[in-house]
């Protein structure tokens, strides 16, 4: 009988850490909403308003909009003419959060970015892009 209630009380716990750490994940609707912006400013070639949606340490690196609009152009060809944005999983990695997107480009090649997003005072802010490797996939 002790075991059974230990059992339930663990399992209770465990219930409740998991419905915590869920409602502690930020909402997707405004990370998605601040990566959609910053595609749709690429699209127009309004570099000076895509380079407002990234980090100030991004901003930092690059300096200013025609830098930061030259790197996307020649290093992140999908993202600066993409043909289908889609949002997959947002995850928390060490404390960083992670937002997943697979992007067709306009010859139809499939790639997935990993968009690392931080909350500043002025809203959510892309902090870094990664190019990911899928293994087996293919379009």
């Amino acid at each position: 009988m002790r075991i059974l209630r230990l059992a339930a009380i663990i399992i209770g716990l465990t219930w409740t850490g998991q419905a915590l750490a869920q409602s502690e994940m930020p909402s997707d609707a405004g990370i998605e909403a601040t990566i959609t912006a910053q595609i749709d400013a690429f699209l127009k070639d309004d570099f000076a308003e895509a380079f407002s949606f990234a980090s100030p340490n991004i901003q930092g690196m690059f300096g200013n909009s025609d830098r930061f609009g030259q790197m996307v152009r020649n290093g992140y060809p999908m993202v600066w003419r993409p043909d289908d944005v889609q949002y997959l999983e947002l995850r928390e990695i060490q404390g960083n959060l992670w937002q997943k997107v697979l992007i067709r480009d306009q010859a139809g090649a499939m790639h997935v970015l990993d968009y690392q997003m931080i909350q500043t005072e002025n809203g959510w802010k892309i902090n870094g892009v990664q190019i990911l490797k899928r293994p087996g996939f293919s379009a």
